[in-house]
């Protein structure tokens, strides 16, 4: 646990939230997620599993968490399964928490070993009728791994054929989406830790310097930060800006390119997402700020759009009005191509292909039901761009945002993002 001690009220009370959506006579298992092997006997570090950690805060392998709010014992009615701590492990592991310490994590009394999660569970499932077993359901998620829910499902169903099973996924996805004071506050760490790795990265860059290099100067400033990349960074300098998930972060970044910047920090799990576009030589040519400044306008009213009640597709669609709008006054497209759009290839996207901005969270791509409007508490990118590979270049910002009765709250508003701004601190 790198990150500073949250206080386990924040978890206790994602608790009671997802208890309240339970019907009578439930049962909610969620596992830790595996440890996943490399070549010979490597592993790479574990990711924490988001819902486990979203309900008890604990981040360590094999553990597990069995709510069941109508358990005849009250003892058995939230518990938090362990591995054992031992000297072996301690050796050649490290740490492993005690009873006391992850119930101070997780404001969780009922702490047991592993060994005792077959008597105990039995005993609890047999009282019980309704078992909400968990998966992955996000829509975008590419399934070819066997997780350790899915394994633990398959398990249940065989030994408890006749309980009535569920989907767990169905009653997180929308407490997960509505973040927090609490949440917030973590969100905000992360950005602000982000903010300060691109303030770094103004100082640094310049014709010469490799993207490789952009990168390392973040992986000082994130970890001296207690944070880590919230996914890979993507660096890419001139052409290298038009390929959308570019990773390969190893050439120069030359005089008079852009260089796109997707970076961000992830603090306590939590997400920042962050991307902005700055000129290497430290000033845009007048093309690259009309374009820059075009991009900048229609983020800057798609903030001012993300309003409670708006479905995401709605909102997306407006962006894309603007945008075709700023195409039109760069040359790009034609009022020609714009008769000729469709509904769903709008002219726009020759040169905006991409989603104008998703849920934000314990996962950056956080879960959530997109269909739905948006609503309080939904966190969300901001992100158009405008990519145009036959001059080069491409153009991209992105914010995060808060939606709130009054108005959309930018989380990013002390992120220099005015192109003059930019030019200034580079400057400096």
């Amino acid at each position: 646990m790198r990150h500073a001690p949250i206080d386990s009220k924040l978890f206790v009370e994602n608790r009671e939230r997802l208890n309240k959506l339970l019907p009578p006579k439930s049962l909610a298992i969620v596992n830790a997620n595996d440890v996943l092997p490399t070549n010979a006997d490597g592993s790479l570090m574990m990711h924490p599993n988001s819902d486990l950690f979203y309900l008890t805060g604990i981040e360590q392998e094999e553990s597990i968490l069995l709510l069941a709010p109508d358990a005849f014992d009250p003892k058995h009615r939230e518990i938090l399964f362990l591995r054992e701590p031992n000297e072996h492990l301690k050796i050649w592991e490290g740490h492993k928490h005690t009873k006391d310490a992850a119930t101070k994590i997780s404001g969780i009394p009922q702490v047991k070993w592993l060994s005792e999660f077959p008597v105990l569970f039995r005993q609890i499932m047999c009282e019980l009728e309704h078992v909400w077993l968990n998966s992955n359901e996000h829509k975008r998620a590419a399934v070819e791994v066997e997780t350790r829910d899915v394994r633990f499902a398959r398990e249940c169903q065989a030994k408890f054929p006749l309980h009535s099973y569920h989907r767990l996924a169905r009653l997180m996805h929308p407490l997960r989406v509505v973040k927090t004071e609490a949440e917030i506050a973590l969100l905000q760490r992360a950005v602000d830790i982000t903010a300060k790795g691109f303030r770094r990265l103004l100082k640094f860059v310049k014709p010469g310097v490799n993207e490789c290099e952009v990168e390392a100067e973040l992986v000082h400033e994130f970890v001296r930060n207690r944070a880590k990349f919230a996914y890979n960074p993507i660096i890419a300098s001139g052409a290298n800006a038009c390929v959308l998930h570019y990773n390969q972060n190893d050439q120069p970044c030359k005089k008079g390119e852009l260089l796109l910047l997707d970076v961000a920090a992830s603090y306590a799990n939590y997400n920042a997402d962050l991307t902005r576009t700055i000129p290497v030589s430290g000033k845009f040519t007048r093309r690259q700020k009309a374009v820059y400044n075009a991009v900048l306008r229609v983020m800057r009213a798609s903030i001012k759009g993300a309003t409670v009640g708006k479905l995401a597709r709605d909102w997306q669609k407006e962006s894309q009005v603007m945008m075709n709008e700023e195409l039109m006054a760069l040359g790009l497209i034609t009022k020609a191509d714009i008769r000729k759009q469709t509904e769903d290839e709008l002219a726009c996207r020759k040169y905006f292909m991409h989603g104008l901005g998703h849920p934000l969270g314990l996962d950056v791509h956080d879960v959530g039901f997109t269909t739905e409007p948006f609503a309080p508490g939904w966190v969300l990118t901001v992100e158009p761009g405008i990519y145009i590979p036959e001059e080069g270049f491409a153009v991209r910002l992105e914010n995060d945002i808060v939606v709130t009765p009054d108005g959309p709250v930018d989380l990013m508003a002390g992120t220099p993002v005015e192109a003059e701004e930019i030019e200034g601190l580079m400057a400096r």
